[in-house]
């Protein structure tokens, strides 16, 4: 899905024009002015978290892929199973379920497609092996190695590293729209200390993320 944009030069424009007519008259001044710090300033910000709520959500899917020495339903959600010529998500074509905190149950919805379920499991990197049992694969999550969880950390820092960049650069778009739009110094000061709180929010936010993903992968 695109991401939100910034405000158009074209409205970029109109701001600075009803700057200037504010500037004509003493009286309006403070109106006109206060008006379009309103009109653009929920817009840059808005946009700005739209665009870090989107780096945290590809953040998220990307850890659900990394497998850790636990069952989780939605380990399994990224793999594409190839049935009838169409590639779909597995979760699209079957339900998962734990068993208990080391198995897994994958139920197709159409038992027909029960080997190209096998098939596309072990052919992921999660190392899984599943048996056919009855109209459902049973999934057992091997206990992960030291090895593993070594290469499996250095993702999470890597993803770490790519969303907080992500975040950034759209706080360095948002920083260069107001620069832009003409504000004036005290407008503009208050709204980039704003798109600033907004950034650090964010990065805690992936911060935390990757450490309890961390912290999970290790515990195993």
């Amino acid at each position: 899905a695109a991401l939100p944009a910034f405000p158009s030069p074209d409205f970029l424009r109109e701001c600075r024009r009803g700057f200037a007519k504010g500037r004509k008259s003493k009286d309006d001044d403070s109106a006109n002015t206060t008006q379009v710090v309103e009109d653009i300033g929920p817009v840059v910000k808005s946009t700005a978290s739209s665009q870090m709520e989107a780096a945290l959500d590809a953040l998220s899917r990307e850890l659900t892929k990394l497998r850790t020495g636990r069952a989780s339903t939605g380990m399994l959600d990224h793999i594409i199973v190839e049935t009838s010529g169409v590639k779909m998500n597995l979760n699209r074509i079957a339900l998962v379920t734990i068993i208990d905190s080391k198995t897994l149950s994958i139920t197709p919805y159409d038992s027909d497609t029960i080997k190209e379920l096998e098939k596309a499991i072990v052919s992921s990197p999660l190392g899984l092996n599943p048996k056919v049992d009855g109209q459902r694969l049973i999934a057992v999550v091997p206990p992960l190695t030291k090895e593993h969880i070594q290469a499996m950390c250095k993702v999470v820092a890597k993803s770490s590293e790519d969303v907080k960049q992500s975040i950034r650069r759209a706080r360095q778009k948002a920083l260069d729209t107001i620069k832009k739009a003409g504000y004036p110094k005290d407008s503009a000061k208050k709204l980039e200390k704003e798109i600033d709180e907004l950034t650090k929010k964010f990065v805690k936010s992936a911060e935390d993320m990757c450490k309890a993903k961390e912290k999970e992968i290790s515990l195993g």
